[in-house]
């Protein structure tokens, strides 16, 4: 029996039979990048290929992490009462979106696709930590089950879309250990992600839909259910289910198709389905603030447009795809002209989830360049976001979009280890890491 005392990391630790002493490793912080100047205290793992964190056992992900303080202190054990960084109830304004993909990196046997969770804490100390003035946040592409086969890789051209998702069905099993929920249950397993991005000083946040044609709801025994936003009960299962999982510890909300609440400019629409009205969605992230007792959240809205205030309004706090970074002038200047606008910010996009290629690699670190440090003052930076592939590169015949879409293992040989290999891009992806390590050594001390 585990006790009820032990930390959410000591139970997961304890449910794959790990023991939740950690050991100090010098090598890990002679290996480190360290933040320039006064960040010289902030580290992570750089100048890597993904697979080198993938294939390592998960107590050992987990020590390399705890060797990674930032206070320069080590500890044996995991400490008690973590808590998010505080970058105050605006910090969302400001933060670095970085979406991983969690489908993408989970384990692959064969035709079976599980414990995303995992690979995302293995990964994590390659994740740079967030600067003095702003955050970094992790956004986690995949949280609740798929409609199109959940827990099963497909062919690298069958539609198995992260953009369609069941509610009213606990968590997806590409992503949550269910062979150890007995142990510790999927809610404490997304608890020991957080308190682990916490301890790194990063924030989370998750992707959701609201098409309704994208959504399902599970029914007990019944077929399962389409979703109407004009039914109150789905809507109040909806506002529900997010802000269970704002409990178990995630601190931002990406909203998928935002800008077209209310049939706003619908002709570029491409989701599937009836969207929210404009007061609709502003109840909706009201209620799932008021339900958690939280105020410092930060809801995200894909795309925007020059109505900052309509927005604002609605309830969000950033936006992406109103400007790219390949002009570090131009979005220097925007900032500039926005700064008093402390509530919500068009975002700096690096990449997004509709990426099919074409991007190479200086461009791309021009405008990770430009997201880090086109302001004037730190305090005016604009949000930025990005995807798996702007931190470590995917292989060269996929992109981001198609991994949204689709769940191909490319294992050559049925386990987890050869999809790891073969997911990212070597020895010119490893050189990438490298450099985008350097710009973020620069950027923590802001």
């Amino acid at each position: 029996m585990i006790s009820k005392n032990l930390s959410v990391v000591d139970k997961l630790l304890f449910a794959l039979n790990k023991t939740s002493d950690f050991h100090f490793d010098k090598d890990v912080i002679n290996r480190a990048f360290k933040g320039l100047g006064r960040a010289e205290n902030k580290k992570w793992i750089s100048d890597i290929i993904l697979s080198e964190l993938l294939v390592k056992d998960i107590k050992e992900s987990i020590n390399d992490t705890i060797n990674l303080s930032e206070s320069g202190i080590f500890y044996k054990n995991f400490p008690e009462n973590m808590s998010s960084p505080n970058y105050g109830d605006k910090w969302g304004r400001l933060a670095n979106y970085i979406e991983i993909n969690n489908r993408y990196i989970s384990e692959m046997h064969n035709e079976r696709c599980k414990n995303g969770i995992f690979g995302m804490i293995k990964i994590l100390p390659a994740i740079p930590p967030s600067a003095f003035s702003f955050a970094n946040c992790i956004i986690i592409s995949q949280i609740f089950p798929n409609i199109f086969g959940d827990g099963y890789n497909k062919g690298p051209f069958e539609e198995n879309s992260i953009y369609g998702i069941k509610l009213n069905a606990g968590y997806s099993e590409n992503i949550i250990s269910y062979e150890i929920q007995d142990k510790i249950s999927p809610t404490e397993q997304l608890r020991a992600f957080n308190e682990l991005c916490w301890f790194r000083g990063i924030k989370t946040g998750f992707r959701m839909v609201i098409s309704a044609d994208q959504i399902k709801i599970a029914r007990e025994n019944e077929k399962d259910e389409n979703f109407d936003w004009n039914n109150y009960s789905h809507q109040e299962l909806f506002i529900d289910e997010c802000t269970k999982l704002i409990n178990t510890g995630f601190e931002a909300m990406f909203i998928d198709s935002a800008k077209h609440i209310g049939g706003y400019d619908m002709k570029n629409y491409t989701g599937v389905g009836a969207l929210p009205n404009y007061g609709q969605m502003q109840y909706i992230l009201y209620e799932i603030r008021k339900r958690s007792g939280k105020n410092n959240l930060s809801f995200v809205g894909e795309k925007s447009s020059d109505d900052f205030i309509r927005y604002k309004n609605m309830g969000l706090t950033a936006g992406t795809d109103y400007i790219t970074g390949d002009d570090f002038y131009k979005v220097r200047e925007l900032s500039e002209n926005i700064k008093y606008n402390r509530e919500y910010a068009p975002g700096v996009e690096i990449e997004n989830d509709n990426y099919e290629g074409g991007m190479t690699y200086e461009q791309r670190l021009n405008r990770v360049n430009t997201g880090l440090f086109a302001y004037y003052l730190a305090s005016d930076k604009l949000p930025s976001f990005m995807q798996t592939n702007d931190i470590f590169p995917l292989r060269y015949d996929t992109n981001t979009h198609h991994i949204m879409m689709t769940n191909p293992s490319y294992s050559t040989d049925g386990t987890p280890e050869s999809h790891y290999y073969n997911a990212f891009a070597h020895n010119d992806g490893k050189l990438y890491n490298k450099k985008i390590g350097e710009l973020f050594a620069r950027a923590l001390q802001f």
